[in-house]
């Protein structure tokens, strides 16, 4: 069974839109430990963990709720 267009296109956009997200955290992302990690290396790396995992969780949130929508 295939998706209406729109709601193929749709689907598109919000992986694009995640994408772009994700691109900018991790284009910030030197900056943003380096800065941590002047203050504390262990908060810096705790940081950088988690904006590489959230990336992930993000996709996988994605597709359990497209999952139980049935598609």
């Amino acid at each position: 069974m295939t998706a209406p267009k729109s709601e193929g296109r749709s689907q598109a956009i919000a992986a694009a839109i995640i994408l772009v997200a994700a691109g900018l955290v991790l284009y910030f992302m030197p900056t943003i430990v380096l800065a941590l990690g002047s203050y504390s290396p262990y908060l810096a790396a705790g940081v950088g963990a988690c904006l590489i995992l959230a990336f992930f969780v993000v996709f996988w949130l994605r597709a359990r709720y497209q999952r139980r929508r049935g598609k």
